[in-house]
């Protein structure tokens, strides 16, 4: 009755109109008038957040939220629909194709949108490589309003190259209004957060590693090679590159290991030449395995092969030649200087074993020995875990750990109190005897602690060989790396092997007297100075506060320890009680004070080296430059030993500083005290896991050329000569 009566009201005055002179033509502008406003209306509506359509293409623009609130930037996103038999393109769209762009002319509010892009789909038609989507796809857009927490009322242009049979641009124009308000999640939420989850990250999530880009085959015609590995096996596999300048790449050759969980790929380009160029350039690679995915940037090294200027690699060598280099690496291992801080111990075993019986001298150097491969098994299983996590490992990656350094510290400080005599170290259990015992000669626990010890203590240097065995192992599966360290762990161990076949050569030493106590005070000290060392590395590790409260604990902790000899029974337990706690609160003090305190800048704004940037490598490279690179760590003694007797001295340090004033040379020095992935990533890509690190880049060397860990000046002098063209 309602609308009748509203009618009969209308239509009254409708005929009123309609009987004054004129009136039909009034009556027919208001309902013109009418009938536009209707349109308008129906019109804006479907331009805030309705379909758009144009072809076989429709399109709109959603949010995740309901409102903006306080969101800087708003999830938003681009929702595209195709047809049957029609597809869309990525970000890189392979040998053909545009991908899509969006026009945002004319919105309120808005400072930029940055478009995420979901793991792609490869299209092959007659031979012709492309990527995109088909059926439906949602490019999350990270929108920044011009001011937060004001309403968006935005319109785009969106041009979409669509293809099947043929290819059509389209162009489709869309508007969306976001209100000012509390932000709740909007009935488009879970479709967005569906495309956002296809949008590939770094792989940790999904148990995804790519650990190298290389260039193998001969220089004429190289081949791109890729390697990577999955917690889970892998199921279809694909891999999508980008480089820069753009090259298209054919489909890859996949093989799988036997578990499936290791795979390397092999991809060619129709330009090998300009593949050739790319050697030490930064290459995008994304790697999908639906409904998986991982996306890394890593640097396109050289993996030799007849007419590249480096040698074969370990990637192309056997596992026999890896197990060689392995032992020959564990023996020199032995004459690093990272072993030097434990010389007092293992100096101390071999005296305390001076008049002995043989079968006590063959037991002591076995169970040394038997240290050794229980540490090196350890490390084996430690990276192995952290490998099939997805996590960066690498060899002495475990100093980058403030606990770690903490742990060492404290071992350190109670050693070193042992040696004086304040303390004995009890062990527990089936190992209740003391490492080192008080007054006399180390028992076969003490022994064992000392090979473990001094393993841990060895792992910051990096050896001649031993670097190629432990990235060819870091490169592949769980076996190769227990093999690898089992190899390297009897190369270290060789000697104390060789010593128990022979023990003589241990028993015929002088017999322990009073002269051992004064040199076990004075291999305290050693380790004490060992101590402050580690303290430093925590310095840059975690912050300068949390080492000074570390070494003050343990400057309290030693006092407590060398007044409790004049105390009585319970005031020299309640003592050790003491020291416990002094111990277990430098464990806390990284966490605490890590964050506070100058850290030390780091080591690239050193004069003459500039901040390590493996992307600037290739341009520096292409104008002419020579580029020295240097990865070095605070923990690493072979990087202090190589830098103070080869890098900043004599012949080099002119060279390089002449260079670098002439604009002729760059060097870049990066500091793997912490971890950095980019530093983690540039290593990898020369199937490298440790430091030190040193490579010399020129026109002469545009692939780089990998020094040996143990630096000269005769091999520094002649790479940078051979890499400026210089004769």
């Amino acid at each position: 009755m309602v609308c009748k009566k509203n009618w009969g009201k209308r239509n009254w005055k409708l005929s009123w109109l309609m009987s004054q002179p004129g009136g039909r033509w009034r009556a027919l502008a208001l309902a013109g008038l009418i009938l536009g406003a209707v349109v308008a209306t129906t019109a804006r509506a479907a331009e805030l957040g309705g379909w758009q359509s144009s072809g076989a293409l429709s399109g709109r623009l959603v949010a995740a939220v309901s409102a903006v609130g306080d969101l800087n930037p708003v999830p938003l996103g681009l929702h595209l629909r195709l047809q049957p038999g029609w597809k869309a393109y990525w970000r890189s769209p392979g040998d053909a194709g545009l991908p899509p762009t969006l026009d945002w002319s004319g919105s309120a509010n808005f400072l930029e949108a940055k478009i995420a892009w979901p793991a792609p789909h490869r299209f092959t038609v007659f031979g012709i490589e492309t990527f995109g989507y088909d059926s439906e796809v949602v490019l999350p857009l990270a929108l920044a309003p011009a001011a937060p927490g004001q309403p968006l009322v935005l319109t785009a242009k969106a041009d979409v190259l669509v293809c099947s049979d043929i290819c059509v641009p389209e162009t489709i124009r869309l508007a969306l209004s976001v209100p000012a308000g509390l932000p709740q999640p909007s009935p488009e939420a879970n479709l967005l957060a569906r495309f956002a989850a296809r949008v590939p990250g770094d792989g940790t999530a999904h148990g995804l590693t790519i650990s190298a880009a290389r260039l193998v085959g001969p220089a004429a015609a190289p081949e791109l090679e890729l390697e990577a590995d999955a917690r889970e096996p892998f199921q279809l596999p694909d891999l999508f590159v980008e480089s820069e300048p753009p090259l298209a790449f054919g489909p890859p050759r996949l093989t799988l290991s036997p578990g499936g969980r290791h795979l390397r790929a092999r991809l060619s380009s129709a330009e090998p030449a300009a593949l050739a160029k790319l050697a030490g350039s930064i290459l995008t690679i994304t790697l999908v395995d639906e409904p998986r995915a991982a996306e890394v940037r890593l640097p396109l090294s050289v993996g030799g092969g007849s007419g590249w200027d480096r040698s074969k690699t370990e990637t192309e060598t056997g596992l026999m030649a890896m197990l060689a280099f392995a032992l020959v690496g564990g023996l020199l291992l032995n004459l690093m200087p990272c072993v030097l801080p434990v010389l007092s111990l293992k100096l101390l075993s071999v005296l305390g074993l001076g008049g002995a019986g043989e079968r006590q001298a063959r037991l002591g150097f076995l169970a040394s020995a038997a240290g050794i491969m229980a540490s090196f098994l350890l490390l084996a299983g430690v990276l192995a875990g952290l490998r099939t996590a997805g996590a960066a490992v690498g060899w002495g990656i475990q100093f980058q750990q403030p606990w770690f350094l903490v742990f060492l510290i404290v071992v350190i400080t109670l050693f070193a109190c042992n040696l004086w005599g304040w303390f004995e170290i009890i062990l527990p259990g089936v190992l209740a005897d003391t490492a080192v015992a008080h007054g006399g000669g180390p028992t076969l626990a003490g022994h064992f602690l000392t090979g473990a010890f001094a393993t841990l203590m060895a792992t910051p240097c990096s050896a001649p060989f031993l670097g190629t065995a432990v990235g060819f192992a870091l490169a592949r599966g769980t076996g190769e790396i227990m093999a690898i360290f089992i190899a390297l762990g009897l190369g270290m161990a060789l000697p104390y092997l060789l010593v128990a076949a022979a023990p003589r050569l241990a028993t015929r030493l002088p017999r322990p007297g009073r002269w051992m106590i004064t040199l076990r005070r004075v291999l305290g000290g050693v380790l004490a100075l060992t101590g402050l060392w580690l303290v430093g590395v925590l310095a840059t590790s975690s912050s300068s506060t949390a080492a000074l409260v570390v070494a003050a604990l343990m400057a309290a902790g030693v006092a407590l320890l060398a007044l409790r000899r004049t105390w009585t029974d319970r005031p020299q337990r309640a003592a050790l009680v003491g020291v416990g706690l002094l111990l277990a609160m430098a464990f806390v003090a990284p966490p605490l004070f890590g964050g506070i305190g100058e850290r030390r800048e780091p080591a690239e704004t050193e004069p003459g080296w500039v901040a390590f940037a493996p992307e600037a490598i290739a341009g520096h490279v292409a104008a002419g430059r020579t580029v020295l690179v240097e990865i070095t760590a605070d923990w690493c003694v072979t990087c202090q030993v190589n830098k103070r007797l080869v890098l900043e001295r004599g012949e080099v340090v002119r060279r390089v500083r002449a260079g670098v004033e002439a604009g002729k040379l760059v060097a870049m020095r990066a500091d793997w005290t912490r971890p950095d992935q980019t530093i983690a990533a540039y290593l990898a890509s020369f199937a490298r896991y440790g430091v030190p690190f040193t490579a010399v880049y020129g026109p002469g060397l545009p692939q780089g050329l990998v020094l040996p860990e143990l630096l000269s000046e005769g091999a520094v002098l002649t790479a940078l000569s051979k890499a400026s063209l210089r004769d």
